[in-house]
C-alpha cells in the first residue's frame, strides 16, 4: 500500500505522513527507561544519512470521549521519533516533516511494544566489526564519515575497524566462544595476521589480554623507554620510524617499531651531545654510552675548591645582594610581578654559575682527561667527567710509584690523587739508608717487634684506633694501590647498580653520589698525606668520614639461594640502630613494585595502605590500570613492602632530598 498523507480516521494498516509535530509518545509503550543520548544521536545520524529505514507504527489519540484529537500515539519507534526532535533542534529540518507510520488500531498497543524490544536478536559484534570494515574499503568511507553515518565516535570506529582486521580464523575463535572480547582487542594491536596467528598458537593456559599484548610488542620498545624519551617521537617519526598504537588501552604513547632506528638516533644524539661538551669544557675525549661502562678501568680525577677572581667575587657579592633585598621587598606577597619573578631567575641562574665557579678540575687533567656521556634511566642526559686513560698519564708525575692513587666512588671508578712532593719526609730516606745495611731477617725480626708494640699501644688508645681504621678505609677506597694502610682492614664494596636498574638515578642515589663525590673532592692528592688529613679533622668530621667509608662497605642484597641468612638478620639489626624508615628513600609506584607483581599483591598493598575498601573499588580492574590506580592510591601513604619495613624505629633518618652535606671537609681544606 502507497503511503499518502493523514487522512480522518485511517483505517488498521493504512500507511500514512503524520507530521511531526503531530506524533506523541504513547503511554502503553513497554520501555520505562529513557533511551541514553548515545543512542538518540545514533538514530539521528543514520537518518540522516539514509532516512528512516522502518516505519513508525502509531495509533489515533482518543480524548475522554473517544474523539480524535488529530495526533497519533507512537507504539513503536519511540526512539527514531526523539531522533527527529533532535534534528529539528538543530534546524535541520522543521517540526511539521512528514514521517511515515502504519496505523495500528487492531493489536494491543502494550503487546506489540513489548514484542518489538524483546522478539530480535542483535547482531554478533563479530558482524559489525567486518560490516563496519567493508565499509571502509568496498565504498571507501573513512571513520569520520562511518561516524557521521551511525552517530558514533570516529575512536569507536577506529576501534571497530582495527577489530574487523584480526585475523579471520581469530574471528572465527572468537564467533565459536573460544576468545573474549577482551582478548580480541588484544590481538588487534597489530593488524600482522600471521604474528597474531602465531602468538596464539604460544598461549599456554595464561590467556590474558595483557600476555597477548606483551607477547605481541616483546621486539617493540614503548614510547615510556628511556630511548624513547630521549629522542623524541617527533624526531623518530620524522626520521621514517613507525608507531603502534593500541586503540583500547591507555598505550602511554604507543610502541615503536623500528628498534634498529631508534637505537641509531640515540647513538647519534648522545654522539653530539658528547662532542659539544668537549667542545665546551676542554676534555681531550669524550664517548657516548647507553649505560655506565662500569668496567673501563681508568682512574677518575675530581674537581677541586678555587678560589675566584676579584672580579667575580664581586659581581657575585652584587647579584647575592640585589636577590637578598628582592627577597625582603616582596616577602609578604602572594604573587610576584612578572618582572619582579623573570629578575628572581635571572639572579638565581647568576649566582649559580659563580658558585659552579668554586669546584674546577685541574686543567692538566682536563688537557688529558675525558668525560662520559650516559644516557639515564629516566631519558635524561647524565655526564661523568675527570677519567683518565692509562695512555694518558702525566709522564712527570710519578705516577708507577706506591703512592699513586685511584680513588673509586660507590660505581667503582677509580680516581687519582697523584703523589706531588716526590721523595716524601728527610726521615723517610734516612730509615732506608739503615735497612740497606740490615739484613732481610733482621728487618722482619725488628718490625715484627714493632708491630707488636703498635698493637700494645693502639689497644690502649680507641682514639687513635678510630683515626687507623678511618685512614685505612679512606687509603683503599679513595686511593686504590697506594698500600698507605696499616691496619689490615679490607672493605668489601657492592655495586648496586648490578642488582637494582636505574637506582643511580634515585634521589637516594644521587644523594650518595653528592656526599661521596664531596668527601672525594676534599681528599689530598698525595697519599702520603692523608694520615695528617685524618688525625686534623676534628671529631665529629672524623667520625662522619668513617661512617661514611663503612657504609659504602654495607652489602644486604638478598640473592637467590643466598647462603648469608646471619648476615641478612644481621643486615635488619643494623637497620633497627640506624632507625632506618625507607619511606624516605623509595615509594611504591607502577615502575618499583606494583607492575611487578600479582593483582592478589597489589590489593594486599592497597589493602594494607589505604583499606578494605579501596582494595574492593579497584578489585575488576585489569592488572595495568590497576596498578597506576593502586599507585594514586598509595602515594599519599607511608605504606612498604615487608622487605623494605624496619621492626623498630625511632627517630626517622633523613630523606635524600633534605640530606645533610659534609660541609666541613671546605674547613679541613683550609
Amino acid at each position: 500500500m502507497s503511503a499518502k498523507s493523514v487522512e480522518i480516521n485511517p483505517a488498521n494498516g493504512t500507511e500514512v505522513f503524520i507530521p511531526l509535530n503531530k506524533l506523541k509518545k504513547s503511554p502503553n509503550n513497554a520501555r520505562k527507561t529513557p533511551h541514553s543520548e548515545a543512542a538518540i544521536e545514533g538514530y539521528a545520524a543514520s537518518i540522516a544519512a539514509k532516512g528512516i529505514l522502518q516505519n513508525l507504527v502509531v495509533e489515533p489519540e482518543l480524548d475522554g470521549e473517544g474523539t480524535a484529537t488529530g495526533f497519533y500515539l507512537v507504539t513503536i519507534g519511540e526512539g527514531r521519533r526523539l531522533a527527529q526532535l533532535l534534528r529539528v533542534k538543530r534546524k535541520e529540518i522543521k517540526k511539521t516533516e512528514p514521517i511515515r507510520c502504519i496505523i495500528d488500531t487492531a493489536n494491543d498497543p502494550h503487546e506489540i511494544s513489548l514484542d518489538e524490544n524483546v522478539t530480535r536478536e542483535n547482531m554478533h559484534p563479530a558482524d559489525q566489526f567486518e560490516a563496519f570494515r567493508r565499509l571502509a574499503e568496498e565504498r571507501g568511507f573513512g571513520a569520520e564519515e562511518i561516524a557521521a553515518r551511525f552517530g558514533v565516535t570516529p575512536h569507536v570506529v577506529r576501534q571497530r575497524l582495527r577489530l574487523g582486521a584480526v585475523s579471520p580464523k581469530l574471528i572465527e575463535l572468537y564467533r565459536d566462544g573460544e576468545l573474549i572480547l577482551e582478548q580480541l582487542m588484544a590481538f588487534a594491536i597489530t593488524d600482522d595476521q600471521a604474528r597474531q596467528e602465531g602468538v596464539y598458537e604460544r598461549l599456554s593456559y595464561d590467556r590474558d589480554a595483557s600476555t597477548i599484548r606483551r607477547l605481541l610488542t616483546e621486539t617493540h620498545v614503548a614510547a615510556t623507554d628511556r630511548r624513547a624519551r630521549f629522542v623524541g617521537l617527533e624526531a623518530y617519526i620524522e626520521a621514517g620510524g613507525t608507531i603502534l598504537r593500541d586503540l583500547f588501552t591507555e598505550d602511554r604513547g604507543g610502541y615503536l617499531e623500528d628498534v634498529a632506528l631508534l637505537d641509531l638516533l640515540v647513538t647519534a644524539r648522545l654522539g653530539r651531545e658528547a662532542d659539544a661538551l668537549r667542545a665546551a669544557e676542554g676534555w681531550k675525549w669524550t664517548e657516548p654510552h647507553l649505560d655506565f661502562p662500569h668496567a673501563h678501568g681508568m682512574r677518575r680525577a675530581y674537581p677541586h675548591p678555587v678560589e675566584l677572581s676579584a672580579e667575580d667575587q664581586t659581581a657575585l657579592q652584587v647579584a647575592q645582594t640585589e636577590f637578598d633585598e628582592l627577597t625582603e621587598q616582596h616577602q609578604t606577597a602572594e604573587e610576584l610581578p612578572d618582572a619582579v619573578d623573570a629578575r628572581f631567575g635571572e639572579l638565581e641562574n647568576q649566582i649559580e654559575q659563580f658558585e659552579a665557579k668554586w669546584q674546577a678540575y685541574d686543567p692538566g687533567d682536563v688537557a688529558r682527561g675525558g668525560a662520559f656521556v650516559i644516557l639515564n634511566h629516566d631519558g635524561t642526559i647524565r655526564i661523568e667527567r675527570g677519567f683518565i686513560r692509562p695512555g694518558d698519564e702525566n709522564p712527570h708525575a710519578e705516577t708507577e710509584q706506591e703512592g699513586d692513587a685511584q680513588a673509586p666512588d660507590e660505581e667503582g671508578e677509580g680516581r687519582d690523587q697523584t703523589t706531588r712532593d716526590g721523595n716524601g719526609e728527610e726521615g723517610e730516606n734516612d730509615e732506608e739508608d739503615e735497612e740497606k745495611s740490615l739484613s732481610d731477617t733482621l728487618v722482619r725480626d725488628l718490625t715484627a717487634h714493632r708491630t707488636l708494640g703498635l698493637r700494645l699501644n693502639l689497644s690502649e688508645q680507641p682514639d687513635v684506633a678510630i683515626v687507623a681504621v678511618t685512614h685505612a678505609l679512606a687509603a683503599q677506597i679513595f686511593y686504590i694501590g697506594a698500600n698507605a694502610h696499616v691496619v689490615g682492614i679490607q672493605p668489601v664494596k657492592t655495586d648496586l647498580a648490578t642488582h637494582a636498574v636505574g637506582i643511580e638515578d634515585t634521589p637516594a642515589g644521587k644523594a650518595w653520589s653528592d656526599r661521596h663525590s664531596n668527601w672525594a673532592r676534599q681528599m689530598p692528592r698525595d697519599a702520603a698525606q692523608l694520615w695528617e688529613f685524618v688525625v686534623e679533622l676534628d671529631h665529629e668530621s672524623r667520625m662522619a668520614l668513617f661512617a661514611h667509608c663503612t657504609a659504602l662497605t654495607v652489602n644486604a642484597v638478598k640473592l637467590p639461594f643466598d647462603l648469608r641468612p646471619r648476615a641478612l638478620a644481621t643486615a635488619s639489626r643494623l637497620a633497627e640502630a640506624v632507625a632506618l624508615d625507607m619511606t624516605g628513600y623509595w615509594r611504591p609506584t607502577v615502575q618499583s613494585y606494583l607492575g611487578r607483581v600479582t593483582k592478589a599483591g597489589i590489593l594486599e598493598a592497597v589493602r594494607e595502605g589505604v583499606s578494605e575498601e579501596a582494595a574492593e573499588r579497584i578489585s575488576g580492574m585489569k592488572k595495568t590500570e590497576m596498578a597506576a590506580a593502586a599507585e594514586q592510591l598509595l602515594a599519599a601513604t607511608d605504606w612498604l613492602p615487608p622487605l623494605l619495613r624496619t621492626a623498630k624505629t625511632g627517630d626517622k633518618v633523613v630523606a635524600p632530598d633534605g640530606a645533610q652535606r659534609n660541609d666541613f671537609c671546605s674547613q679541613a681544606a683550609e
